[in-house]
């Protein structure tokens, strides 16, 4: 039996919303992707170029800490996850996420929402970050209030629902 996981950051709310219509209409377990120090509204003014989330979106090797672990992570086939997008392209905490598992036999699909800018190449960064994925299925960006129906149009046309 097929086991999914709907794993996400959210650093306004917004994202954390879409996550959960997306894993109700999958059936999915809901892991929020936590940093470990959580950002402060300083922390994410883009408009300051030495605010904590500029300062990582600028360094490529940045990887902030997450707060909590996935417990069962092996018992998943499936796990997709969700971010809004910074700088047009996924939060470096995304990839801290997918550096602390074996996605080794798991297919993976990314959903982001976005004040204006679409995936780009989100889905390319987060594959050579990730080498151990079977298979990554088609990504979507999503709108930040996403009906069931989209996220099951979505979802169905991945293979993740019927």
């Amino acid at each position: 039996m097929s086991k999914t996981l709907v794993a996400y950051f959210s650093a306004s709310g917004i994202t954390a919303g879409v996550a959960k219509t997306v894993a109700k209409v999958a059936g999915a377990d809901l892991f929020e992707i936590k940093p470990q120090t959580p950002y402060t509204k300083a922390d994410l003014n883009w408009m300051d170029q030495k605010s904590r989330s500029s300062q990582e979106m600028n360094d490529r090797n940045a990887r902030p800490a997450i707060a909590d672990t996935v417990s069962g992570m092996e018992d998943y086939d499936t796990v997709l996850i969700g971010f809004p997008i910074w700088w047009y392209t996924a939060p470096r905490i995304i990839e801290t996420f997918l550096e602390s598992y074996d996605f080794s036999e798991k297919r993976i699909a990314v959903f982001a929402t976005s004040g204006g800018s679409g995936l780009g190449d989100t889905e390319k960064d987060l594959q050579a970050v990730c080498k151990g994925a079977a298979k990554w299925l088609p990504g979507r960006l999503l709108p930040g209030r996403v009906g069931e129906a989209e996220a099951a149009a979505w979802l169905s046309e991945i293979g993740i629902v019927k």
